[in-house]
C-alpha cells in the first residue's frame, strides 16, 4: 500500500531533467511517519547520528562559464524533522548545470540554505576536487560474519532472530556484513549496503546477527529507516553499555546514503568502502 506521503514523490515517475537552479525541486519526506512503526513518537529518541549523502554528479559554470565539477558530502541530523528524497536530490542537483556561480563556496553556501530549509535542521556540506584524497575507500574494521555457515529461510525482518551468545561473556567489538538489501519501497528497486554494528556489552550471537541483517532481503523501506530498525531491535535484545550501527549503501543515480544511529554523541561514519 502507498503512503499517503509518498504519492507525490519523483521516484518512479518519468522526469524532466532541468538545467537551471531550481530549489522547488527538493521535496522532504516525515521522518516521524515510519518511526512511529518502531514506537518512535515526540522529540525523544534513543539515538544520535546522522545521515551522510555523497553527491557525485554535481557540476555548475564558473562567471567565465567554464564548467566546475565537485563531489560533495551533505551530513543532515536524524534529529532533524525531514529526510529528503533522493530522486529529489538528483534533480535539484542537475538543476545547477547551466546556473552560474561566483565561486564554490557560492555554491556551498546555496546548498547548505536548501538543504536545510528542506530538512528542517542546519545540513552540513562540504565540497571535494575530484583528486582529492579524502575521497579513498577504505576496509571496514571488526569482524566480518558473511562467512559464516548458516542456513537461511528468513527473509523479512524478524526481531525474534536476534539473540546473544550463550557464554554471555561481555565485549567490546565491531561485527560487519556486506550482505544487507532493502528495496526502495515506491519504486521496489534493489539497495545494497554494507552494515556495521559496533558495540559493547553482552556478546551478541554472530550466527543470529547475520541471520537478523539477510532477513532484510525482501524488506521495502528507505535506508535511514532500515538502520533505525536495526538499531532498535538491537536495543531491545539488550541494554548495552554502547550501540552504534551504521551502514553504507551503494550509489544509485551518483548519490550514496549512509546513515549512523549511535547511543553516543557525536559517533561519526568510518571512511567510505569499496562499493561507496
Amino acid at each position: 500500500m502507498t503512503r499517503e506521503d509518498w504519492q507525490d514523490l519523483p521516484l518512479g515517475r518519468e522526469t524532466q531533467y532541468e538545467s537551471a537552479y531550481n530549489p522547488a525541486l527538493l521535496h522532504p519526506i516525515q521522518r516521524s511517519i515510519s518511526r512511529a512503526h518502531l514506537g518512535l513518537e515526540g522529540d525523544t529518541l534513543p539515538f544520535c547520528g546522522e545521515d551522510e549523502w555523497w553527491g557525485f554528479e554535481l557540476s555548475w559554470l564558473n562567471p567565465k562559464g567554464m564548467p566546475q565539477v565537485a563531489v560533495a558530502r551533505f551530513t543532515f541530523p536524524a534529529a532533524s524533522p525531514h529526510m529528503v528524497e533522493s530522486k529529489s536530490l538528483k534533480l535539484y542537483l542537475n538543476s545547477f548545470n547551466q546556473t552560474e556561480f561566483a565561486s564554490w563556496d557560492a555554491v556551498r553556501e546555496t546548498l547548505i540554505k536548501d538543504l536545510s530549509a528542506a530538512a528542517g535542521a542546519e545540513v552540513a556540506v562540504t565540497l571535494f576536487e575530484v583528486e582529492d584524497p579524502a575521497l579513498a575507500i577504505a576496509k571496514p574494521e571488526g569482524d566480518c560474519l558473511d562467512r559464516l555457515d548458516i542456513a537461511i529461510d528468513q527473509y523479512q525482518p524478524d526481531a525474534a532472530l536476534l539473540a546473544l551468545a550463550d557464554s554471555g561473556e561481555r565485549v567490546n567489538e565491531t561485527l560487519y556484513s556486506h550482505l544487507l538489501r532493502s528495496n526502495c519501497p515506491v519504486t521496489g528497486q534493489p539497495d545494497w549496503a554494507t552494515v556495521c554494528v559496533e558495540y559493547k556489552g553482552p556478546a551478541i550471537k554472530r550466527e543470529a546477527l547475520l541471520a537478523y541483517i539477510v532477513s532484510f532481503r525482501d524488506h521495502q523501506d528507505f535506508h535511514e529507516h532500515c538502520v533505525e530498525r536495526i538499531f532498535c531491535d538491537l536495543q531491545q535484545l539488550a541494554k548495552f553499555d554502547e550501540l552504534t550501527v551504521c551502514a553504507r549503501y551503494t550509489r544509485r543515480g551518483g548519490l550514496d546514503i549512509n546513515p549512523l544511529r549511535s547511543t553516543l554523541q557525536n559517533k561519526k561514519l568510518p571512511p567510505r568502502f569499496a562499493r561507496q
